[in-house]
């Protein structure tokens, strides 16, 4: 069976936070989100978890138990979530396997979810398995956007949808699993000619889409798994739903 690695994305500085502390250290009952994020990994076995580091990296780095496997990458500018996947190359350079990408404010992702994600990657024999969840609100998430077929074609960005792209209720939770290959292939392949000026991750669905590739994608049960936390107000909600479900979260 193919290895499986992990890259964290956890650069951020989370200015909505209102805090000087990177976001990814605020605490989700008495444990550091981004700690949460590291363990999923670990259970999932993840022989590298690549975690990219930028606003006061040292602090982050810091509050992270040492680990041989857990390797550490700084993206020194923020420009968009493909560019920080693009930073680990180097890092994967010796690997053939699955790679997950996962969010350092993302804390309440399941395991079982990533063992479901894998399970479901290898069975399609899929190079990019995309977390999707549909939402009655799809606010503005990144649209899942499906090829006659079915599976997924791309995802569009809220700020770059159309009027009828942006009525598509099924949205990405911005958690994936890649073959590591077909990833770092596609990552040198994008732009950042888009409203944002920025390299997203999302445009190489579309890429590998051209290539005839394989993109399933597997939905998301419980939205909370998926909940990102941009504020005070944010973590504390979903703190209280941890509480609320702590057996579960904890299984």
């Amino acid at each position: 069976m193919k290895k499986t690695a992990s890259i964290i994305l956890a650069a951020g500085k989370g200015t909505r936070m209102q805090s000087e502390k990177p976001k990814v250290i605020h605490q989700l009952a008495q444990k550091a989100m981004i700690t949460r994020v590291i363990e999923t990994a670990q259970k999932v076995n993840s022989e590298l978890i690549a975690t990219v580091v930028g606003y006061k990296k040292e602090e982050v780095i810091a509050i992270i138990p040492q680990n041989d496997k857990i390797k550490f990458i700084e993206q020194k500018e923020q420009n968009g979530t493909g560019h920080a996947v693009m930073v680990t190359e180097n890092t994967f350079k010796n690997f053939d396997g699955n790679i997950f990408i996962l969010c350092g404010d993302v804390p309440l992702l399941r395991h079982q979810t990533l063992e479901k994600i894998l399970a479901h990657h290898l069975a399609e024999n899929a190079v990019c398995t995309v977390l999707t969840a549909v939402m009655d609100d799809a606010l503005k998430y990144g649209r899942i956007v499906r090829n006659e077929t079915g599976n997924v074609l791309k995802i569009v960005e809220f700020k770059d949808a159309t009027d009828s792209q942006k009525e598509i209720k099924e949205i990405n939770t911005g958690i994936y699993c890649f073959d590591s290959k077909s990833l770092f292939d596609a990552l040198s392949q994008i732009t950042n000619k888009n409203n944002q000026n920025e390299y997203y991750l999302t445009d190489t669905l579309e890429i590998l889409n051209n290539e005839n590739k394989l993109v399933t994608s597997v939905l998301l049960d419980d939205m909370i798994e998926a909940a990102g936390v941009n504020s005070k107000e944010q973590l504390a909600e979903l703190e209280t739903e941890y509480f609320k479900r702590q057996q579960h979260f904890d299984e």
